[in-house]
């Protein structure tokens, strides 16, 4: 298997999700897709990510809209890498991304834990170099 192409994540709302990871976290719309009866086809990622990209699935019923900021059960469940920690830490907390720490340095890079606009966990980590 080449690599992992979408991962879903169940969002309230279409619209509210869109506006955080493209203008808080700084991800590109890459496709807004209306299927009808409500439904669309939405995938965002880091801008130039030709591999790894979220789906935003807008909640269905009760089970999926229980789920929404607890995918993981309260874990970090989402790693965006950086090749720059400094700049995008600055960048999303200036566009008001909640960090829920300050930046660690940890043994196998910088990372600090952050919110989405429905409490996911979300790590902003650049890896130290092999």
């Amino acid at each position: 298997m080449p690599h992992i192409g979408l991962v879903s994540l169940v969002v309230a709302d279409y619209d509210d999700a869109i506006d955080f990871y493209v203008n808080k976290v700084g991800f590109e719309l890459i496709e807004d897709t209306d299927l009808g009866d409500g439904k669309r086809w939405v995938i965002v990622g880091p801008r130039g990510a030709r591999e790894s990209r979220l789906l935003l699935a807008q909640a269905s019923g009760e089970t999926q809209t229980a789920a929404i900021g607890n995918q993981t059960g309260g874990r970090v469940g989402f790693f965006l890498n950086t090749d720059d920690f400094a700049r995008d830490h600055a960048l999303m907390k200036k566009a008001g991304v909640q960090f829920l720490e300050e930046p660690r340095y940890e043994p196998y890079g910088t990372v600090a834990v952050f919110a989405d606009l429905y409490d996911n966990k979300w790590d902003l980590l650049e890896l130290k170099a092999s």
